[in-house]
């Protein structure tokens, strides 16, 4: 804006200069000369900041559209989980516990597998649900949906916090937009189906350039703040942004105190 401005005053200065050369009509007068070069040089001023006003308007009238759905929002979140191609090693860091597995993600299919004892779960991310399987030596079996709100190894974390099933709730709405650690995000508010979920309602924050979750909070069926997921750093491997370290809080019903804390962290 500053050196449009002064381009502006340098045209009206030229202007100023290039009249006071022009010879006064014998019939005008000199009165007659000058009050013409004002109109011309006001009415110019006039148009001109009329013509700047238009043009900072027109870009919000042209560009501007409306939010998008939280269908969208979560369909694109769901198509970029599912194109991930991922091998880390993982830890679950509680106090003293230490839980190690191993991630491999082959597009949607995702498996966590534990030691000490066995353990290793497949994740299916499919279109419009997904699917939590116990892999054993004679193939693979459903996850029971009664043990998906265990904990997994005396931490916080659950077994329905690893299935995404937040992701496929049918009823979801944007409550706006809201910064989480500098990263402009779409607020999310979803609601379980059913009282198969640990959660009644969640709340999603969800980068809107990557697509990438931030922030998640479960609420409990009494509509009482329960665990809340955060991510505290990320990573970049082979040119790609990956999780790094997720802190998990299991809260006192109905306060901000955090009850335990569990670190879900990532690396190469």
């Amino acid at each position: 804006m500053r050196s449009n401005d002064e381009a502006r005053m340098t045209n009206d200065e030229r202007m100023t200069k290039f009249e006071a050369q022009v010879p006064n009509r014998k019939h005008g007068g000199t009165c007659s000369s000058f009050k013409h070069s004002d109109l011309f040089r006001h009415s110019s001023f006039v148009i001109r900041h009329f013509a700047l006003a238009v043009s900072l308007l027109m870009p919000l009238a042209t560009h501007a559209q409306p939010p998008p759905s939280a269908k969208d929002i979560l369909a694109s979140v769901r198509m970029m989980e599912s194109r991930q191609q991922i091998d880390l090693q993982g830890q679950l860091r509680q106090d003293n516990i230490v839980v190690p597995f191993h991630l491999v993600q082959n597009g949607p299919l995702i498996r966590y597998s534990f030691a000490n004892p066995d353990e290793v779960l497949q994740l299916r991310l499919g279109e419009n649900s997904s699917r939590l399987d116990l892999v054993t030596g004679g193939g693979s079996e459903q996850f029971a949906t009664s043990k998906l709100k265990q904990k997994i190894r005396g931490t916080s974390v659950t077994y329905e916090d690893l299935a995404f099933k937040f992701l496929y709730w049918p009823t979801a709405r944007v409550l706006g937009e809201e910064n989480v650690r500098t990263r402009n995000c779409w607020k999310l508010q979803l609601r379980a189906p059913s009282r198969e979920s640990q959660y009644s309602n969640v709340l999603l924050w969800i980068d809107k350039v990557s697509g990438a979750l931030m922030r998640m909070e479960g609420y409990d069926w009494n509509a009482q703040l329960a665990k809340r997921f955060e991510v505290v750093s990320a990573q970049k491997i082979e040119g790609r942004w990956f999780l790094k370290q997720m802190r998990i809080e299991q809260l006192q019903p109905g306060t901000n105190h955090a009850q335990a804390r569990t670190y879900l962290e990532m690396q190469r």
